[in-house]
């Protein structure tokens, strides 16, 4: 079955946020332990966030 348009313009989204969580794995490992837990709770409380992207998408 061929993929629309619209499904790989938003694969290419993806592809994207893939490139930026890249950038910031490596980005992390300049900065301290504790901002580090900043990070990680300013990146849970996005909203939408990944994690609740994927599970209302698997829905």
């Amino acid at each position: 079955m061929a993929s629309s348009g619209e499904l790989i313009r938003l694969m290419n989204y993806v592809d994207d946020i893939s490139t930026t969580l890249r950038r910031i794995v490596v980005g992390s490992g300049f900065i301290s332990q504790e901002e580090r837990q900043k990070l990680a709770e300013y990146m849970r409380n996005s909203d939408p966030n990944f994690t609740k992207m994927v599970e209302e998408l698997g829905k």
